[in-house]
């Protein structure tokens, strides 16, 4: 069964919904037993709102299908879903592997919390692939990927890193958000943990704050334990948005997709651009395992701007009439950002050559957008 097929059948049962072809959102906290014995034993399907609930059933069974996971928990963000992963395999004392282009928060999380509890992180180079065997430690318990990496999009040899982290019987996890199971399926390449920012492209539409954690039969276990001792609940709602995005995941992703690689293959044409990092592109970091690994490319890359001041930067911006200015990506509008990874990346140096700006790009007309962005490429000079 193809993907699409499957994303359209997942999860559904309309004899349970009465022939309606969405499961609603279940709204509740309190779930009665039909008797003493049945609630002595524990028998319910659901026990407990926070627990589960149909609603929540739906979306773990389709996202695991996608995954060819043992199961999958729901949190209630992507920054959330990083730290529930790596809580789920890390103690005090440990030491963590983590790709030093991880999304920002995932660093914070590891200077802080992880480091308060006692949990050792090295930063290591995203294009280390089979050297990383150099950096594990006797108690090294986990190695963390991003690939493409956020920000930089560096592709990683997961392949290389899964070999070694098997041999040394290390647990795997990936922030898979950039490409999702459609175009990169993480457990087909041995990983234990696949992580997703289900707020971008599942969702879909920029109005819900989701992340989902996918894991196979040896690490789901952990997970599971963990998620339920933090708490951690999402609304039956976003929940519900969540599950209809997904229906059409796969022709928003394909569409941006392709939207995105007509403005790239432009810009990196375009005199007053100095850079385009675009894992299609083969002058991206590990373009070759991007060729082997991946089925497609998705909406999200960087250019860097030949631009030498602020005011430029700022001209540019300010120009655009088509890209909103916002720190997320994945929804079906285009967006731009300004940013900077050279005052954190500790174990790399990242020299950018020029002031570098992120885009995702959406559904509009990709003939609108490059004149758009050439609009405001043509602005720079003058500021």
């Amino acid at each position: 069964m193809g993907d699409d097929t499957r994303l359209v059948l997942a999860g559904r049962n309309t004899a349970e919904t009465h022939g309606f072809v969405n499961v609603p959102p279940f709204r509740g906290s309190t779930v009665v037993y039909p008797d003493a014995e049945s609630c002595l034993a524990g028998r319910n399907r659901f026990t407990y709102g926070r627990r589960g609930n149909p609603t929540m059933e739906a979306l773990q069974l389709a996202w695991s299908e996608l995954e060819g996971a043992a199961g999958t928990v729901i949190c209630p963000s992507g920054a959330s879903a990083c730290s529930t992963a790596l809580l789920s395999c890390l103690k005090t004392g440990d030491h963590l592997l983590m790709v030093d282009s991880t999304y920002r928060p995932t660093r914070a999380l590891c200077n802080g919390l992880l480091a308060r509890y006692g949990v050792e992180t090295t930063y290591y180079d995203p294009m280390i692939g089979a050297g990383i065997e150099a950096l594990i430690r006797p108690n090294t318990r986990a190695i963390y990927m991003e690939s493409p990496g956020s920000q930089t999009f560096e592709v990683q040899d997961v392949p290389s890193i899964v070999a070694v982290a098997k041999k040394h019987g290390i647990t795997t996890l990936i922030d898979n958000t950039w490409a999702t199971a459609l175009l990169f399926k993480p457990l087909d390449f041995g990983i234990d943990i696949s992580i997703n920012a289900a707020t971008k492209y599942p969702s879909g539409h920029s109005d819900v704050l989701i992340g989902l954690v996918a894991a196979n039969e040896k690490a789901l276990p952990a997970l599971q334990a963990t998620h339920g001792d933090l708490g951690l609940y999402l609304g039956p709602d976003d929940v519900f948005l969540t599950l209809r995005g997904l229906r059409t995941m796969p022709l928003r992703l394909r569409e941006q997709g392709a939207n995105a690689l007509a403005v790239a293959r432009h810009l990196d044409q375009h005199p007053r651009i100095r850079r385009v990092l675009h894992p299609a592109l083969p002058s991206c970091p590990g373009h070759e395992f991007f060729k082997r690994d991946f089925k497609g490319a998705s909406s999200l890359f960087a250019i860097v701007l030949d631009a030498t001041s602020d005011a430029q930067v700022i001209a540019f911006l300010d120009h655009l009439k088509l890209f909103g200015m916002g720190y997320s990506w994945g929804g079906f509008e285009s967006l731009a950002v300004p940013f900077d990874c050279t005052a954190y990346r500790s174990a790399t140096s990242f020299n950018l050559g020029g002031r570098a700006i992120r885009l995702n790009i959406g559904l509009e007309t990709p003939a609108d957008l490059i004149a758009d962005l050439d609009a405001a490429l043509a602005a720079m000079p003058k500021a």
